[in-house]
C-alpha cells in the first residue's frame, strides 16, 4: 500500500478542519436542545467551581481575626460545601443529558456512511481496500464522539473558566495579576500549539502504517486457503510484521518527542505561577492583601492552570481525531461514476425482452472491451454468449445489471433505454448468478431467503428444491440453519452455486443471467439444475454466460463473441453447420470428454 505521508504532511489545517467542523454541524443542529442544557449545566458547574476559592478566602479571613472573637464561619462553610457539591451535580447533569448528542451523532455518521459505500459504483468496491476502509470508518466514527467530548466536557469550560479566574483578578486585584496570568495562558498555548502541530507528522505517517497493517492482515486472513496453497505464511507474517515495526517506530519517536512539549509546558506554569505568587505574597507582607486573598488566588491559579496541564494532549487529540474524521468523511465525497438520471422513474417490465443496440464499453484508461454489440434477448427465451476469456462475456452482464455504464448505443428492457430508470427498479427485474458466488457468515436459510425480504420458509425451501440443493441440506445436522463460513468456505463450488441459484429463483425476476454459473457442478447436480432452468424458460428470459458448450445446446439463440465483436450468431446446429469458431469451440470440448 502507497504510503500517504507526503500527502497528510502537506495537510491544510484550517481548510479541513473547517470542513469537518461543517459537517459535524447539522449532526448538533439536530439535537440543539440537547447541546444547549448541556452547555448551561457546563456554565452552572464552573460558576460554582470558581466561587468555591472565594468562598474559601472568606472563611480564611474570618478565621484569621487575632484581635476579635474568633467565631466558627459556620454558613461560610456550609456554602463552600453546597458550592462543591453544585459543580459536581451539574457536571454530571451535563454530561447525563450529552451523552445522547454524542452516541446519536455517532450512530447517523457510520449509518450515513455504511449506506453511501452501498450507493458507490463497482469500480470503486473492486479498487478498495476493504481492511483500510473499515479502520477509518471504526477512527472517524469514535473520532465524533471524541471531538464532541473534548469541545463540550474540555475546550468551553476550560475558556469559560480562564475568562471568569481572570476577570475576577481583575476586578479584584490590579491589573498586574491579570496580566501575568493572561500572558502566561498565552504562551503556554502558542508553544503548546507550535510543538504539538510539528509533531503532527507522526500521526500520519503512523495512521498509514496501521491501516496498511490492517489492510494486509484482513486480506491474507480472507485469502487463507490461497496462503496455505502456496506456502506463504512465512511472508504474510513478515510483511504485516514489517509494517508494524515501521508503526512501532514512529510511535516511539511521537512519544518520546512528546517530552520536549511536556517540560516547556511545566516551565512556561512553573514561572507564571511563581511570579503571580511572589506578587501575592509580596502583597500580604505589605498588607495590601489579606492571608484569605493569598489563598484564593492561590486556588485559583490551581483551578486555571489544571485544566490548561492538560491542553496539549487535548489539542493532540482534537489534530488527531479531525485526522481520522477526515479520512471517513472523504468516503463521503466519494461519487459513483453510475448514477441515475435527474427525477428518474421506476422500469416497469411487461415482458422482458433485452436488446443490445450498438453497444459499445471501455474500462477507464482502456480499449474497448466491447465493439458494436447487437442482439436481442425476446421474453422467454434463452440466449447464450459463449467465448475464449477475456472477450467481454462477463461485462455484458455488469452492463445489463447497470454496474457500469455504457460508452456508446443503448441498452434496453422492453423498449426502454435503462439508463433513463432508477437503478433499483433495473436490477429489481434482473437476476444473477455470477461464477464466483460469495455467501454471507451466515445460516444457509439467511443466504437463500436474502433473495427476497419477507419470503416464507415454504417459498426458501421450494428454492432449494428447485436448485436440487435440498437434499444436501436436510443431509447436515443441523440442516438451514448450518453456518456457511466467510465467503461460504465451508461449502464446496458445486453447493454455493447451487445456494445462489436457489437465492436467485427467490427473487424471481424475470431477466436471468448466469454467468458460467454450472462451471463447478458435478455432471449429476448440472443436469438437474439445467432440468430446472429449462422448466422455468418460459416464465424468464435468460442469458447464460457459458463456457462448457454442452449446457447451452438448447439455447434459442448462441452469441459467440471474440476480441470484444459478435463474431457469430444463431443455434447451436446452425453454427455446427457454419464450421466456423464456434464449431471448433464444440470439436475441442468434444475432444477433451473422449480422451
Amino acid at each position: 500500500m502507497k504510503s500517504k505521508s507526503n500527502q497528510t504532511i502537506a495537510y491544510d489545517f484550517k481548510t479541513r478542519d473547517i470542513k469537518v467542523l461543517k459537517k459535524l454541524l447539522p449532526y448538533l443542529i439536530k439535537m440543539r436542545a440537547r447541546v444547549i442544557w448541556a452547555v448551561s449545566f457546563l456554565m452552572l458547574a464552573k460558576l460554582a467551581n470558581v466561587a468555591v476559592p472565594l468562598a474559601l478566602k472568606e472563611i480564611v479571613d474570618s478565621l484569621d481575626q487575632t484581635n476579635l472573637v474568633l467565631i466558627l464561619p459556620l454558613g461560610m462553610l456550609l456554602a463552600y460545601g453546597l458550592l462543591r457539591l453544585a459543580s459536581s451535580l451539574f457536571n454530571e447533569l451535563r454530561d447525563a443529558i450529552f451523552a445522547k448528542v454524542r452516541y446519536h451523532a455517532m450512530n447517523l455518521i457510520a449509518l450515513g456512511v455504511f449506506k453511501h459505500l452501498h450507493t458507490l459504483d463497482l469500480s470503486f468496491h473492486l479498487d478498495r481496500r476493504i481492511g483500510g476502509i473499515t479502520r477509518d470508518i471504526d477512527r472517524g466514527t469514535q473520532s465524533v464522539s471524541t471531538l464532541l467530548s473534548i469541545f463540550v466536557f474540555n475546550i468551553l469550560p476550560t475558556v469559560f473558566e480562564i475568562c471568569l479566574v481572570i476577570g475576577i483578578l481583575w476586578l479584584n486585584y490590579n491589573l498586574l495579576f491579570a496580566g501575568v496570568s493572561l500572558l502566561t495562558v498565552f504562551f503556554y498555548a502558542a508553544l503548546t500549539f507550535a510543538i504539538t502541530t510539528w509533531r503532527m507528522k507522526y500521526r500520519y505517517q503512523m495512521n498509514d502504517m496501521q491501516s496498511e497493517a490492517n489492510t494486509n492482515a484482513v486480506d491474507s486472513l480472507i485469502n487463507y486457503e490461497t496462503v496455505k496453497y502456496f506456502n506463504q505464511e512465512k511472508f504474510e507474517v513478515d510483511r504485516y510484521g514489517d509494517t508494524m515495526q515501521r508503526w512501532e517506530n514512529l510511535a516511539t519517536k511521537s512519544f518520546t518527542s512528546m517530552t520536549a512539549l511536556n517540560f516547556v509546558q511545566g516551565a512556561v506554569i512553573a514561572i507564571g505561577v511563581t511570579i503571580i505568587l511572589i506578587m501575592a505574597a509580596q502583597g500580604v507582607v505589605n498588607k495590601s492583601l489579606s492571608l484569605g486573598d493569598l489563598i484564593m488566588i492561590q486556588a485559583l491559579l490551581l483551578q486555571l492552570f489544571l485544566p490548561l496541564g492538560g491542553l496539549g494532549i487535548i489539542y493532540r487529540q482534537i489534530k488527531h481525531n479531525f485526522i481520522d474524521m477526515n479520512n471517513m468523511f472523504d468516503l463521503l465525497e466519494r461519487s459513483s461514476k453510475v448514477t441515475d438520471v435527474e427525477n428518474a422513474s421506476d422500469l416497469i417490465i411487461t415482458q422482458g425482452e433485452v436488446k443490445f443496440d450498438n453497444v459499445t464499453f471501455a474500462y477507464p484508461g482502456k480499449e474497448a472491451v466491447l465493439k458494436n454489440i447487437n442482439f436481442t434477448l425476446k421474453p422467454g427465451q434463452k440466449i447464450a454468449i459463449v467465448g475464449p476469456s477475456g472477450a467481454g462475456k462477463s461485462t455484458l452482464a455488469k452492463l445489463l445489471f447497470r454496474f457500469y455504464d455504457i460508452s456508446s448505443g443503448q441498452i434496453s428492457i422492453d423498449q426502454q433505454d435503462i439508463k433513463l430508470f432508477t437503478q433499483d427498479s433495473v436490477r429489481s427485474a434482473i437476476g444473477v448468478v455470477p461464477q464466483d458466488p460469495v455467501m454471507f457468515n451466515e445460516s444457509i436459510y439467511y443466504n437463500i431467503a436474502y433473495g427476497r425480504s419477507g419470503a416464507t420458509e415454504t417459498e426458501v425451501k421450494r428454492a432449494a428444491e428447485l436448485s436440487f440443493i435440498d437434499s444436501f441440506i436436510d443431509s447436515l445436522p443441523q440442516g438451514y440453519e448450518t453456518l456457511v463460513g466467510e465467503r461460504g468456505l465451508k461449502l464446496s463450488g458445486g453447493e454455493k452455486q447451487r445456494l445462489a441459484i436457489a437465492r436467485v429463483l427467490l427473487k424471481n425476476p424475470q431477466i436471468l443471467i448466469f454467468d458460467e454459473a454450472t462451471s463447478a457442478l458435478d455432471s449429476y447436480s448440472e443436469k438437474m439444475v439445467q432440468k430446472a432452468l429449462v422448466s422455468l424458460a418460459h416464465k424468464h428470459s435468460t442469458m447464460v454466460i457459458a463456457h462448457r458448450l454442452s449446457t447451452i445446446v438448447d439455447a434459442d439463440q448462441i452469441i459467440v463473441l471474440d476480441n470484444g465483436s459478435v463474431a457469430e450468431q444463431g443455434k447451436h446446429q446452425d453454427l455446427l453447420d457454419l464450421n466456423g469458431q464456434y464449431a471448433r469451440l464444440w470439436e475441442i470440448q468434444a475432444n477433451k470428454k473422449t480422451l
